[in-house]
């Protein structure tokens, strides 16, 4: 526009071209304003999808270490460490436990061979009725094809060692220990009543020495010489020699 128009235009004329340009100005600047805006919520977005990357990237790196582990226990491996007192309820936990293995491997693979297990003892021993429910749980186990390994590790003591009599194979750690002894009840009662629990605890001894006798070069009769009315202890090596274990570790 030339000099003389702009000269020659009229105050409302003015104020419409100055309103005209401010309404522009105003405009660019909210079309500024909404650019940042979209600008800021890209970069929220790409914040927000980044860290979704990033935690999706620890939870796999999370899951790949928990499988990582998994497959380095003893659950995966089969190998049960029983470290308490033999009772009700850790004969049930251990029954339980090792139900569950050969089931799975069977329910995941019909055609699968029968499982390997290995039970490691550092027991003090406990109760006998308790234990030889373990007992013919496991002899049962291995009836149904499933090998059983059973290790002393530092000590099988009264009952867990005879629970360690019931492995195909039966292992001993170097320094480890087993004591065998006579069975041991607590009773009460009438004279009648106490009569007829010694009479019973003498046949449930009778079982354990056969139980010791038919897995070791022991006969019975020097099963009982030797634990008759005392502990008797028996390192690796004595245990080795006298056929109460197949191996030293």
């Amino acid at each position: 526009m030339t000099e003389a128009k702009l000269q020659s235009r009229t105050p409302a004329e003015v104020a419409a071209d100055i309103a005209l340009k401010t309404a522009d100005l105003s405009l660019r600047e909210q079309e500024v304003v909404q650019q940042r805006a979209e600008t800021r919520k890209t970069l929220a977005e790409a914040l927000k999808a980044e860290r979704e990357a990033e935690a999706y990237g620890m939870d796999v790196e999370r899951k790949r270490e928990l499988r990582a582990m998994e497959l380095t226990s003893d659950r995966y491996f089969h190998t049960y460490q029983f470290t308490e007192m033999v009772n009700m309820s850790t004969v049930e936990q251990c029954i339980a436990t090792l139900t569950m293995w050969s089931r799975k491997d069977r329910q995941d693979n019909p055609d699968a061979e029968p499982c390997e297990v290995e039970l490691t003892f550092n027991s003090p021993g406990g109760d006998i009725i308790a234990g030889i429910a373990l007992f013919d749980f496991l002899i049962d186990l291995r009836r149904r094809g499933h090998h059983l390994t059973t290790i002393a590790q530092g000590i099988a003591a009264t009952m867990a060692g005879i629970l360690l009599q019931a492995g195909d194979t039966r292992c001993m750690g170097k320094e480890s220990w087993v004591l065998i002894h006579e069975a041991s009840f607590g009773t009460q009662g009438t004279i009648g009543q106490v009569e007829d629990r010694v009479e019973w605890v003498k046949k449930v001894q009778e079982r354990i020495i056969g139980i010791f006798a038919d897995r070791s070069t022991l006969s019975r009769r020097q099963i009982e010489a030797k634990w008759k009315r005392k502990d008797w202890w028996l390192d690796s090596d004595e245990c080795l020699k006298l056929g109460l274990v197949d191996r030293i570790l």
